[in-house]
């Protein structure tokens, strides 16, 4: 087993590919500085996968990219050796590598993963696909197909091809008829968007969107009421002032360590961490505790 940290990135998402041709040099200076020699691949996200699988035994594998990237990671680890995983915050948004307090600036992240902190936080699956952050099933999909052809129909950025995307999704705004499994009883929900998050996300004024733990061992279940465009434009804009009313918005909120989805329907698709995969139904959702070791600062 080599004394070389393995570190692979995403190169073509985010963070990533706007440092272009800088992005390995500035990756091996990072650790250079910290004092650690690495092999570094740079992959495109399909390939990524399979080369964590191949190392998934080494004591630690650092991965950069977004969190569909990471999510994608973490499955190859638990699956198949169970590393640590080290996070580079290259994607979009990386929303799991703000929330556990991962460096944005290459040089610290490389100072912290040498260093090697470590916490366990929990998995989330469904159908045995990992996600790191959430899963939708509704709008949020179909928002993601749409900016996706209208990224590769215009060479739009991300960013620019949203505007577009949302006035198509909006227009074919699905509602599903569907029924939850849960410990607790059943419950027929109709909504344009389900919401799963994987831990407890905040309702409160300024907080939605963001998870009050990562390893509470339950998930959150969140059922959107808007039934039209205008009404969920209105959800999503007082969300974004931090004005979300948890009794208006959402038509059933609760939580639980497993359950099941059906709308009688063969397949349905379903984004995972902004990634958009098709799955068979009936969707069964399970959290593992404490699945995943990270490379993280102390818990606060």
């Amino acid at each position: 087993m080599s004394n070389r940290i393995p570190v692979f990135i995403n190169a073509g998402g985010g963070t990533a590919a706007a440092k272009g041709d800088k992005l390995r040099d500035e990756v091996e200076e990072a650790f250079a500085e910290a004092g650690a020699t690495i092999d570094l691949l740079l992959l495109k996200g399909g390939e990524l996968q399979e080369a964590v699988k191949a190392r998934a035994k080494e004591p630690l594998v650092v991965v950069g990219g977004g969190d569909g990237t990471l999510g994608s990671a973490a499955q190859a680890l638990v699956d198949h050796g169970g590393a640590t995983l080290g996070i580079l915050a290259l994607g979009t948004h990386n929303h799991l590598a703000k929330e556990l307090g991962i460096p944005v600036d290459l040089k610290e992240a490389a100072k912290l993963i040498v260093a090697r902190p470590t916490r366990r936080i929990d998995l989330a699956r469904v159908n045995g696909r990992v996600f790191v952050n959430n899963a939708s099933v509704g709008f949020y999909p179909l928002l993601v197909r749409e900016r996706d052809a209208h990224q590769e129909r215009h060479g739009l950025p991300k960013w620019l091809a949203n505007i577009p995307a949302t006035r198509e999704a909006l227009r074919r705004l699905p509602q599903h008829r569907l029924h939850l499994e849960l410990p607790d009883g059943h419950r027929h929900v109709t909504t344009p968007m389900l919401f799963v998050g994987n831990n407890r996300y905040a309702m409160e004024a300024g907080k939605v969107g963001q998870r009050e733990a990562l390893d509470a061992g339950v998930m959150s279940i969140f059922a959107v009421s808007a039934r039209t465009g205008g009404a969920l434009i209105g959800m999503v804009l007082r969300t974004l002032i931090g004005r979300s009313d948890a009794s208006r918005d959402f038509a059933a909120i609760g939580e639980a360590r497993h359950f099941t989805v059906d709308d009688g329907s063969s397949d349905r698709e379903i984004a995972l961490d902004g990634e958009v995969v098709e799955l068979d139904m009936p969707l069964e959702f399970s959290i593992e505790p404490g699945a995943l070791q990270v490379v993280a600062p102390a818990k606060a």
